[in-house]
C-alpha cells in the first residue's frame, strides 16, 4: 500500500482514500502512479460497478499537488519536477478513458490536483463544504492537469474566469457551473457511499436520489459580465473591458493584476487552444509549459511569496504582460513529449 492513499473494495465499488489530511490531502508522485495503477487493475475487475474517490478528514479532498517540494525540486534541477507531472498527467489520462464509472466525492477544498483527480470522471459529487478552485496564475503555474481541457467546456466563459483569477467557488457555485454534477449534504456521504456499494440500482439512479437542491449560487447573477468581459482572446482586452466596467468586473481586473503575466498569458492560450483540443493533445501541452516553467522564474517566487515565507508580494519577471512571449513554452521539452503508451 502506497503511503497516502488507501484502496479497499465495498460490495460493487472500489473505493480509493487520499489519506494525508494533515497536507489536505495534497498529491505526491507516488500517490499519482498508485491511483493511475489501481485504476487500470479496477477497470479489468468485472465486479467492480464503479470507482469512488474521497479525501480523508473533513477539510479537504484534495487541496492540489505538493506544490512546496516542486519548488525544491525545480530549484535543484531534480528530475523528480518532470517525472511528477509525466505521473500525474497520465493518471489524469487514464481517468477520463476509466471503463468503470467514476465518482469523486469532492467535499472539502478541491484545488489544482484535486480537480484533475475529480473534473475528468463520470461524476462529481460536492457537499457545502466545497471549495473549488484553479488558483495556479497566483504561484506562477498554470491551471494544469487537464484543466485546459475541462475549463473551456464549462458554461460560457466560466473557465476561463475561473482560470485568470483564481476565483473559489463553493459547493452551490460548482453545481450550477457544471463542476459539480450533484449536490449531497456531507453528513450524506457515508450512506451514499453504502448505497453505491450494496444497492441494485444502477450507479446513476442512486446518485440521482441523493442529489439535492444546494440553493441560491453564487456564480448565476454573474455570468452576464463573466461572459462578456472574459470572450476576449487576449489578456490585455480581457483587462480593458472589466476596466470599463461595474465594480465588480473592476475587482476582478485587480485581481488579475496580481497574478504572473506568464502565467496569465500561458493559461489564457491554453484555455483557447483546449477548446478544441482532446484531454491528452490539452495534457501533452501543459507538459511543456510546466517544463519550461520549470527554468523560469515567478513559479519559484510565487510559492515563495504564498507558501514559504508568506509575505503575499510576488515580484514578476516579466512584471509586464506586454514583455511576455510565451513561444519558449510551447516548444518540446529537452526530456521528451509526454505520451500515454
Amino acid at each position: 500500500m502506497t503511503e497516502g492513499i488507501r484502496f479497499r473494495r465495498e460490495g460493487r465499488v472500489a473505493i480509493a482514500t487520499l489519506d494525508r489530511p494533515q497536507a489536505l490531502n495534497a498529491l505526491n508522485r507516488a500517490m499519482c502512479r498508485a491511483y493511475h495503477r489501481q485504476l487500470l487493475e479496477w477497470s479489468l475487475d468485472p465486479e467492480i460497478a464503479a470507482i469512488v474517490i474521497e479525501g480523508a478528514g473533513d477539510r479537504a479532498f484534495c487541496a492540489g499537488g505538493d506544490v512546496v517540494a516542486l519548488h525544491h525540486a525545480g530549484r535543484s534541477g531534480s528530475p523528480e519536477w518532470e517525472g511528477f507531472f509525466f505521473d500525474e498527467y497520465r493518471m489524469n489520462q487514464a481517468i477520463s478513458a476509466c471503463a468503470k464509472t467514476h465518482v469523486a466525492l469532492i467535499d472539502g477544498i478541491t484545488m489544482g490536483g484535486g480537480v484533475g483527480l475529480s473534473i475528468h470522471g463520470h461524476y462529481r459529487v460536492a457537499t457545502e463544504r466545497t471549495l473549488f478552485a484553479m488558483p495556479e496564475t497566483g504561484i506562477g503555474l498554470i491551471p494544469d492537469v487537464g484543466g485546459t481541457h475541462a475549463l473551456p467546456r464549462l458554461p460560457g466563459e466560466i473557465g476561463t474566469w475561473a482560470a485568470l483569477t483564481g476565483a473559489r467557488l463553493d459547493g452551490a457555485a460548482c453545481k450550477a457551473a457544471g463542476i459539480a454534477t450533484h449536490f449531497v449534504q456531507a453528513a450524506e456521504l457515508p450512506v451514499l457511499v453504502e448505497r453505491l456499494a450494496h444497492s441494485h440500482e444502477p450507479i446513476e439512479e442512486v446518485l440521482a436520489t441523493f442529489d439535492s437542491d444546494p440553493g441560491p449560487d453564487s456564480v448565476t447573477p454573474l455570468r452576464d459580465g463573466i461572459d462578456f468581459h472574459f470572450s476576449h482572446d487576449t489578456v490585455e482586452d480581457i483587462l480593458l473591458s472589466l476596466d470599463d466596467g461595474d465594480d465588480w468586473a473592476r475587482a476582478q481586473a485587480a485581481i488579475i493584476r496580481r497574478m504572473s503575466p506568464t502565467s496569465l498569458k500561458l493559461s489564457l492560450h491554453g484555455v483557447r487552444e483546449g477548446a478544441g483540443d482532446s484531454i491528452e493533445a490539452c495534457l501533452v501541452r501543459e507538459f511543456r509549459m510546466v517544463s519550461a516553467i520549470k527554468s523560469g522564474h515567478d513559479f519559484y517566487e510565487g510559492v515563495r511569496a504564498q507558501l514559504i515565507d508568506k509575505d503575499r508580494s510576488p515580484k514578476w519577471n516579466p512584471a509586464n504582460l506586454a514583455d511576455v512571449d510565451i513561444a519558449p513554452y510551447l516548444a518540446v521539452p529537452p526530456w521528451g513529449d509526454l505520451h500515454f503508451d
